[in-house]
């Protein structure tokens, strides 16, 4: 459990510096320089990943049960997944969906956070989903006392959220018949 632990301190503590201490990343820019600076911040929250994956894996060898997960959870959680590729993917190619979200991508990662928590109730489980789920609720909240950051993303077009919901949707069906069991040895299918 210590090494999920360390691996969410390292990537959401990365990732919670422009909640929390904004004014960090402006001076550790200003120190670093721009490219140094989004490599450490690139390295750091890949080490973090890395760890969350492992430890993760780890976790679920000798899993602690805290709640037995409702009848009714994985049904929710295969409706709630639905949207969460395509606004994923619709962060990085902006048109109305980003316009009307602002920030898909976060509202990506409380669908897949809550649908995880309705349907799985181990310690690492909560620990893992519960985690970013309130990141992604802080993160949002912030933007109303924080400047934006710009993130690189395709130019503005109109096809662009039918790219997202079709990508997105093929993304969800490849993990639903395959890749969540390759990658995480659980098929969401039951």
């Amino acid at each position: 459990m210590t090494i999920l632990v360390t691996g969410l301190v390292l990537f959401l503590g990365i990732h919670s510096i422009a909640i929390v201490a904004p004014q960090v990343r402006v001076r550790a820019v200003a120190a670093l320089g721009g490219n140094a600076w989004q490599g450490l911040y690139s390295l750091l929250s890949v080490a973090g990943f890395a760890l969350i994956l492992y430890g993760f894996h780890r976790a679920r060898q000798a899993p602690v049960a805290l709640y037995l997960p409702p009848s009714w959870g994985r049904q929710a959680a295969l409706v709630l997944m639905v949207p969460v590729f395509p606004l994923i993917l619709a962060a990085y190619f902006p048109g109305r969906i980003k316009a009307a979200m602002q920030h898909p991508m976060l509202l990506a990662v409380m669908l897949w956070a809550l649908a995880h928590l309705l349907s799985n109730g181990t310690l690492a489980d909560v620990l893992l989903f519960g985690l970013f789920l309130l990141w992604a609720v802080l993160d949002r909240i912030s933007f109303s006392w924080r400047p934006p950051q710009v993130i690189r993303t395709a130019p503005p077009a109109r096809a662009n959220d039918l790219i997202a919901v079709l990508a997105g949707l093929a993304l969800y069906a490849v993990f639903l018949g395959w890749a969540h069991r390759w990658l995480f040895t659980v098929s969401p299918m039951g």
